[in-house]
């Protein structure tokens, strides 16, 4: 197999992922007699999160869905914070509701998680969301994992069996992820700074998922070969001698790695283009659970 035939691209799926979406957006604003709402909450002016969250809305409304934006300023109070989370909650016409993290570092974060409806939880990351994810039951799961998973399930087909190693115990990334490959009945090792012989722990998965948040820390020698590997790391190394902006790169040293694995995916290309796209299929899983309709592709 050649280098090129390894590579996971996810942009693709993504786009096909997003198309799949719009047609039964469709069909649930013509059963439902409304769009599937997103509403997105951003406190603060963080650059980085501002082009996110102008990136989300623009892709839900592609979509064919309804977008409900709402920019707070950096010193809006916990309160005030609250009770808008209170109001979308209570609100027919938002199905998702996601607060764009991290939020300014007076606010509690958590609280705040903790106050959307689990029903519309598009991240996957209120205590409720996260209960029914281990206990295999339905609901909303965090965007990144199920990306992935979708990437790893279109490459290999079932994944029954495998041994998996997640790098990593983030709520985000890390834990989740074990879920998931768990309920696909893999034999799923966390590892993390902790870990001891690290790489001969690696060494043993035909499935690796680095989310740890370390440029290119994971070598071609950690890999079985023809192992298949998720990268989740997105990290800016320093500008070269002369550039303004370094290059971005994974927690997995592609250029080596490539050449051992089966399968993996890039940086930029391959898990980054999945998460909007998986959120604005939980949105549209949370309109229909939200309005009793029934899913028209429960494959999505």
């Amino acid at each position: 197999m050649t280098n090129e035939n390894k590579i996971i691209d996810g942009k693709l799926f993504a786009e096909g992922l997003r198309a799949r979406i719009a047609v039964l957006a469709a069909d649930f604003a013509e059963k439902a007699g409304r769009k599937a709402g997103l509403a997105v909450v951003l406190v603060g002016e963080d650059p980085a999160s501002q082009v996110y969250v102008a990136s989300k809305a623009k892709q839900t409304v592609a979509c064919g869905m309804a977008s409900f934006e709402h920019r707070l300023p950096a010193d809006t109070d916990q309160a005030t914070l609250i009770a808008l989370i209170d109001q979308l909650n209570a609100d027919g016409a938002v199905d998702g509701i996601l607060v764009q993290l991290p939020l300014p570092k007076h606010l509690d974060e958590q609280a705040v998680v903790e106050r959307i409806s689990p029903d519309k939880d598009v991240d996957g990351l209120t205590p409720i969301s996260t209960g029914r994810l281990a206990l295999g039951l339905p609901g909303l799961v965090p965007c990144t994992p199920l990306g992935s998973l979708m990437l790893l399930k279109d490459r290999l087909g079932n994944l029954s069996g495998l041994n998996a190693v997640v790098i990593g115990r983030s709520i985000l990334v890390g834990k989740p992820m074990a879920q998931l490959l768990l309920g696909e009945s893999c034999t799923v090792t966390i590892a993390h700074s902790r870990t001891r012989d690290l790489a001969d722990v690696v060494r043993r998965a035909d499935i690796v998922v680095a989310a740890v948040g370390r440029p290119e820390m994971v070598k071609a020698d950690w890999i079985k070969p023809g192992a298949t590997v998720i990268d989740v790391g997105i990290n800016r190394l320093p500008p070269a001698e002369g550039q303004t902006k370094g290059r971005l790169v994974g927690d997995v040293d592609y250029a080596g790695v490539i050449d051992v694995a089966g399968a993996i995916t890039p940086v930029p290309g391959g898990v980054g283009p999945m998460t909007i796209a998986v959120l604005l299929r939980n949105a549209l899983v949370a309109a229909h659970r939200n309005a009793g309709v029934e899913l028209a592709d429960t494959t999505i």
